[in-house]
This record gives structure tokens, C-alpha cells and sequence, in this order.
């Protein structure tokens, strides 16, 4: 019998096999079942891992794409004509601004820059020769908003779930909710994430960092019964909320679509 190496690191560190899907090219889907006992929704965390130079990354919101109105994740996928969609991250009271630093396409989302210590970054510049997609942490030395925007041209600073190199940054002790949110893996692919399930987000970044999925970093998009995710590829169709009844509306999310 022989074993594949990997297996047999996991096997020594208690660290997960993910078994993933594909769906479609650069695409692939991965259900981790959770350790954690929960109390509501269906005890897993869905997984979207996404090739970045198969898959593009848009940014959709009110007033940036020619809506006035919020939607909810399935119907910016659908007027938009969308892979799938996820929380772009939180927003203000004025139900439209993001609450940390956002650009796109080189235009200004949000010019509030906070103490949230993750940056996610797309669109690299043709000037530099850098990865297509990328989450900075911003207490690295010499990493700053300003040096990030030097290589790409659209960048979201959203709260910090995982640092780099998988290193999780939550205390034990806080609330529970369900979590939509997004990583980068060891090979630079992005990972939508949704647990609909609450956990603390010490617990959640621990089942990840668990899970055989490669996670390096993550940053959390939104919590609780704003928090959604769909997916409609490969003849798989996901719509998932934080919700216990109908999706809400959100003005901002990030999707991803055919280059």
C-alpha cells in the first residue's frame, strides 16, 4: 500500500483531507463537516475554491452598477449575470457604504480607512508582474494601503479572520454567528466561504484551519442574517443566508465570472 504524502502529513497533524468537487473549469466545491456542536442551520461550511486565472472578481454595489436598489446575493448573480456571489463586506448605517477602505477598478468605494487589519486585493497592474489575486495583512512591515494600490487596481479592507501563514488571530471567547467570508490558499486561489451554523470565529478559523483546504488567510465579509452566498455552476445551485427565513437584501457584494 502507499501512501500519498500529504496524507500522511494529515494524518500526523490531525489536519483534514478535503475532498472537492469540481464544478466547472476553476471551480471546485468542498463541504467540511464541523467538530463543533451547533445549534442551528446544518453543521457544515461551504467551500468554493477559485482559480483567479480561470475566474474574474467583480465588485457589484448600489450606485456602482447601475442599481439604486439592494438585492439579495441570487439577484446581484443574476442581473449581473454571475458565477456566484458573496458579501462584498459590512456597511454603514446608510445601508450603502462600505465600512472600510474600497476601490474598484481604480474609482473610490469607501475612502474610510479603519483599524481592520485585512486587505483584499485584484486587478494587478500591467506595469508589475504580481499574483492575480491576493490578502495582505496590513501589520506587515512595509504593507500599507498605499503600497498595495502601487501593484492592483481594486482592493477591500475588510476584518481580519485569518493571518498569514494560517496563523488564527480570534480570542476564544466572543459571540457566535453565521459567517460569510473569503480566504486565499496556499496556492493563491480564492475561497468563498459560508457556514451557516453560529460559531465563535475562533472556532470557525480553527475548523478551517483543520480542514485540509489549504487556507493561508481570511477575512470576514459579514455576519449573522446578512450574511449569503450563492452559486449557480456546473449544474450545482447554492443559495445559502444567515437568515432562519427568507435572504436579505445587501447593497455590496463580490462575485466572480468568466475572464
Amino acid at each position: 500500500m502507499v501512501l500519498h504524502i500529504g496524507l500522511i502529513w494529515a494524518m500526523l497533524t490531525g489536519i483534514g483531507t478535503a475532498e472537492w468537487q469540481p464544478l466547472a473549469p476553476g471551480i471546485d466545491l468542498c463541504f467540511v463537516t464541523t467538530e463543533k456542536e451547533f445549534t442551528w442551520g446544518d453543521g457544515r461550511i461551504t467551500v468554493v475554491r477559485i482559480d483567479p486565472g480561470q475566474r474574474e472578481m467583480v465588485y457589484a454595489g448600489v450606485g456602482k452598477s447601475g442599481s439604486v436598489m439592494p438585492k439579495t446575493a441570487r439577484e446581484w448573480c443574476d442581473s449581473l449575470k454571475l458565477t456566484a456571489t458573496i458579501n462584498a463586506g459590512m456597511f454603514n448605517e446608510d445601508y450603502i457604504t462600505h465600512t472600510g477602505y474600497a476601490r474598484y477598478h481604480d474609482k473610490v468605494v469607501s475612502n474610510h480607512t479603519n483599524s481592520y487589519k485585512s486587505l483584499l486585493a485584484f486587478e494587478p497592474k500591467a506595469v508589475r508582474h504580481v499574483a492575480p489575486f491576493r490578502i495582505f495583512d496590513l501589520d506587515e512591515p512595509g504593507t500599507t494601503i498605499e503600497t498595495v494600490l502601487n501593484d492592483y487596481r481594486s482592493v477591500i479592507q475588510n476584518l481580519r479572520l485569518i493571518k498569514k501563514p494560517g496563523i488564527n488571530v480570534w480570542n476564544p471567547e466572543g459571540d457566535a454567528w453565521s459567517e460569510a467570508a473569503i480566504g486565499e490558499d496556499n496556492e493563491g486561489r480564492i475561497l468563498f466561504i459560508f457556514c451557516q451554523s453560529p460559531y465563535t470565529m475562533h472556532d470557525l478559523n480553527n475548523e478551517l484551519l483543520n480542514a485540509g483546504i489549504g487556507i493561508v488567510a481570511a477575512q470576514h465579509l459579514e455576519g449573522g442574517p446578512y450574511a449569503q452566498f450563492y452559486l449557480n455552476a456546473g449544474g450545482t445551485e447554492l443559495d445559502l443566508t444567515g437568515s432562519d427565513a427568507a435572504a436579505w437584501a445587501i447593497p455590496n457584494v463580490i462575485g466572480i465570472r468568466k475572464r
